[in-house]
């Protein structure tokens, strides 16, 4: 696995593969890398097999332009020689892993923004995290130029805006999907589960428990605010969980819906003392 420190380093390696004729995908991370991260892997390796073979390279990037507030960039767990040894145990070709210097030219003033996907949701409770992260992915795409990139699905908005990002700038990549990977509890893989506590870690599988509840009801024929309405209540009764968000929006564009007729995405957004975890699940009437 090729380790590429600078811009010119890794378009140096990926213009060696594409002498070769290698087709590229690239997954985009902030390190901390779990088995989530490796699926996105795995799924990028089978893109590449049905389209004739090639590599796959992964970014790790702690990118200080998506987080709201400085104490939780200070908190985000790094671990580089980790997420090099699962990469590199994965199959992956190679890393790329600049500094911010490197990334943010000094004086720079250029950032990308999807406006109205960026400004809702999550959006609303981090103002200018959204516009950071199509900055960065925009920059990556720029750096590696890959033919495609795979996103999880457990940041559900991020995925949409990116797609929208994609078609608005006529960008030639094509982006992948990769289904939410769970522990066995049902808490959906992350990083930031790192930093949760013993007792908050216990608790935290209360989301998939929510979500599970809520695509019952989806089934059931149930109305957008009797489902929001049970959510509340379940997620009330584990003492240690803090709301910050219950939503059902239309799984392709998110738009709000007054009545379910077609797939939905439940998304929630709940503290566990000062950790933020997020999850969702499409639903389908």
């Amino acid at each position: 696995m090729q380790i590429c420190r600078s811009r010119q380093a890794v378009r140096d390696c990926v213009g060696d593969w594409r002498a070769a004729g290698d087709r590229v995908v690239l997954v985009a991370t902030m390190g901390a890398l779990h088995e989530g991260h490796m699926q996105l892997v795995a799924h990028g390796r089978d893109w590449l097999a049905a389209h004739g073979g090639g590599r796959v390279i992964a970014s790790i990037f702690v990118n200080p332009a998506q987080f709201d507030r400085q104490a939780d960039l200070a908190l985000y767990p790094r671990d580089e020689d980790a997420d090099i040894a699962m990469l590199r145990a994965q199959g992956c070709d190679a890393v790329f892993l600049p500094e911010v210097g490197d990334i943010y030219r000094p004086g720079a003033q250029t950032v990308v923004e999807v406006t109205g996907l960026s400004r809702i949701l999550m959006g609303r409770l981090r103002p200018g995290h959204f516009r950071g992260v199509t900055t960065i992915v925009t920059k990556l795409f720029n750096i590696v130029d890959p033919d495609a990139a795979t996103f999880g699905e457990k940041d559900y908005q991020q995925l949409t805006i990116v797609r929208q990002m994609v078609a608005d700038l006529d960008m030639s990549v094509q982006i992948i999907a990769v289904p939410t990977v769970r522990e066995p509890d049902g808490l959906a893989m992350s990083s930031r589960n790192r930093r949760l506590s013993p007792q908050d870690r216990a608790a935290a599988p209360i989301l998939s428990q929510a979500l599970d509840l809520g695509q019952r009801l989806v089934a059931q024929g149930a109305r957008p605010d009797t489902i929001r309405r049970r959510i509340r209540t379940l997620l009330r009764d584990q003492p240690r969980a803090r709301i910050r968000s219950v939503d059902i929006r239309d799984a392709a564009d998110l738009s709000r819906i007054t009545r379910i007729d077609r797939p939905v995405v439940i998304l929630l957004s709940v503290l566990f003392s000062d950790v933020l975890l997020i999850d969702q699940r499409v639903a389908h009437p």
